[in-house]
């Protein structure tokens, strides 16, 4: 077959430009990536050939090799794992439909130079950061079990040449035609064996296969033999210690070499936030690595993502996606886990049944939970770190994980009119109530400053009371699921009834009779009045301010949820909310001044009752069904107000 020339697709070519044209500080990466890389691919053929024991490839001596060649400056970084097929190499280096190419733009624009490295290992750019030291690039590859390998080579301008290759070995070779050493730009001197030494043994000391390279060595003269001379001769020298970390105790581990280890396997370049080290023998033996990083992914949020969980069974690599070990709210975890005693053929349809597996996802979830609960004991600031960006995601599993949905409420926190800053425990939230209070109230919104000005919250302000503020979305999911905390459940200020009276109160029970009474009358008129959006009009115990404000039954939806549930293109049908007036309140107060004898002709009174409901529903940021009417409503009462 021809060499035929191709385009990279627009976000590829996006790419390639950013890589060629942005400054990094930390051009050494690229090597790290491409071992990965090669990495993998030994990982799979491993796993492949031990799948299929037909397969015509060569498992004996899986390694990864550099070749620099300081003369002609090239450096090449080789495997001999899986490999590629021709559709695969287009598919794979000439798209990047996962790369997030415009979210890594706008990073770019946010991020100091010195910082901009770190973004390589966040969007999974891999293979396209060896422009950043390379004029030109040449793959060739061949997949475990064909005949025909491929060639690929660019030169980062936005076109690459794909060629066929006969006799092309097994697995992959990536070569580099190497930018000139420029210490200012941070280019250093890839071809050079001692750079490399260095970097691998920074970068990539811990991965598992053998990393050579050969070297030129002076053998010293045998000083039996009279006249003889140091010969030179060339031998393989393996650059890494192949430490499988996950199997050693933390002690004999450094900082550095978790750090190392956790970028491997998440390829981000950030520090991980915590670390957690587990050895399980008895029934079932498995070990586990797992790291909770420290800024959250650009893809968190997407459905596509993929799990962090890397599972192995006796070193050898199964899977990089094993969904089944951790839960989906913990998707943000990163890590490997090395079974004992699955099948070296597991499936993922067989992950989903072996009860091994589920007792050890069980271990690992109550092992992530109790260290979140450890930074937040121990180290609030870190706990901050992990809370604003993982807070959204840790909270699903209210929702999805009833089993440990106490330990989860536990270890979060939550805003409330406590403090405008400082977010709070509910161990800390019911250390502060009263003594009769016995039960946890909070209020759903948007945002907290539309949750703030409700008028819901009006008398739990006056009287002290502290109400947890919950703005993100998943709070208006958990809540109503009836989780309690120690025994006492979590009650929405704007559904029920409230009871707020105390020994103390002006009102007495003959005083609430009378008033209740009294108001009868435009009650049932209001409620009449209103009933195609209204279940009722009742007297309000928890407004001290406003006119009125509408409160669900105990256990409607708020106005949010169903806001999220049409979002999400689900049907909900209208649901009526009670609306409650505020006795003391000079407009109430006027309205059942003019409203007079329950008999008497009340329909001037109309406009108001309806801008009465308006603004209830304008004041928890409502929708109004038709603000066009409202509107004319307004400038007729304004008008004859005005008059």
């Amino acid at each position: 077959m021809t060499s035929q020339v191709y385009e990279f697709q627009a976000q590829a070519r996006q790419l390639l430009d950013l890589m060629v044209h942005s400054i990094y500080s930390n051009k050494d990466s690229f090597l790290r990536e491409l071992i990965s890389n090669a990495s993998d691919a030994v990982d799979k053929l491993r796993l492949e050939g031990l799948r299929d024991k037909d397969l015509d490839a060569d498992i004996s001596d899986l390694a990864i090799r550099l070749t620099p060649d300081a003369e002609a400056r090239t450096l090449t970084v080789s495997d001999n794992g899986i490999g590629m097929t021709r559709d695969e190499v287009i598919d794979l280096i000439g798209t990047v439909a996962k790369s997030g190419t415009d979210e890594l733009r706008r990073k770019l624009a946010e991020t100091d130079a010195k910082d901009a490295g770190e973004l390589i290992g966040q969007f999974g750019i891999g293979f396209y950061s060896v422009f950043m030291v390379a004029d030109s690039v040449e793959l060739v590859t061949r997949k475990a079990g064909e005949s025909v390998g491929t060639r690929w080579s660019s030169t980062g301008d936005g076109t690459y040449t794909l060629d066929e290759v006969a006799d092309a070995p097994q697995g992959t070779a990536i070569t580099l035609s190497l930018k000139p050493v420029d210490d200012e730009n941070a280019v250093h001197d890839y071809a050079d064996q001692n750079v490399l030494r260095r970097l691998v043994k920074k970068y990539s000391d811990f991965i598992s296969w053998p990393i050579r390279m050969t070297v030129t060595k002076q053998v010293p003269a045998d000083p039996d033999i009279e006249g003889a001379e140091p010969t030179v001769e060339e031998v393989d020298e393996t650059l890494n210690s192949q430490k499988a970390l996950w199997a050693k105790s933390p002690g004999e581990v450094s900082d550095e070499e978790y750090a190392e280890f956790y970028r491997h396997v998440s390829h981000a370049w950030d520090d991980p936030l915590e670390t957690i080290s587990l050895h399980a023998e008895g029934t079932f033996e498995y070990q586990a690595l797992l790291f909770i990083p420290t800024q959250a992914p650009f893809d968190l949020f997407m459905r596509e993502r993929a799990s962090g969980i890397h599972l192995y069974v006796k070193r050898v690599f199964i899977m990089d996606d094993a969904t089944e070990l951790m839960p989906e709210y913990l998707r943000f975890v990163q890590g490997v886990v090395d079974a004992a005693d699955l099948s070296l053929n597991v499936s993922r349809e067989i992950l989903q049944q072996d009860r091994q597996i589920r007792a050890i996802r069980r271990r690992l979830v109550k092992k992530v939970i109790s260290s979140v609960q450890e930074l937040q004991d121990r180290r609030p600031e870190d706990y901050q770190t992990f809370w604003g960006n993982f807070g959204r995601v840790f909270k699903e599993g209210l929702i999805n994980d009833q089993d440990n949905a106490k330990a989860i409420l536990k270890a979060s926190v939550f805003a409330s009119t406590n403090s405008e800053t400082e977010p709070t425990t509910l161990v800390d939230y019911l250390s502060r109530c009263k003594p009769e209070q016995d039960v946890i109230y909070y209020m759903t919104g948007e945002s907290r400053t539309q949750i703030e000005r409700s008028p819901h919250l009006e008398a739990f302000r006056a009287k002290g009371i502290e109400v947890l503020l919950l703005s993100d979305p998943v709070d208006e999911v958990w809540v109503s699921s009836g989780i309690d905390f120690e025994g006492k459940q979590l009650v929405s200020v704007a559904k029920g009834v409230v009871d707020l009276d105390d020994a103390d109160a002006a009102d007495t029970d003959e005083d609430k009779s009378k008033r209740d009474e009294q108001f009868a009358p435009l009650l049932s008129w209001m409620g009449q009045t209103l009933a195609d959006d209204v279940s009722e009009v009742r007297l309000s115990s928890r407004l001290t301010e406003s006119a009125a404000c509408l409160v669900g039954d105990d256990f409607s939806m708020t106005p949010q949820l169903e806001k999220l549930y049409r979002a999400s293109g689900q049907p909900v049908p209208k649901s009526k909310r009670i609306l409650e007036l505020n006795p003391d309140n000079a407009l109430v107060t006027a309205l059942q001044g003019r409203f007079g004898g329950a008999d008497d002709d009340h329909a001037a009174l109309e406009p108001t009752a309806k801008l009465v409901y308006a603004t209830a529903v304008l004041a928890e940021g409502g929708d109004l069904d038709d603000p066009a009417e409202v509107a004319k409503l307004l400038a007729e009462t304004l008008t004859r107000t005005l008059g």
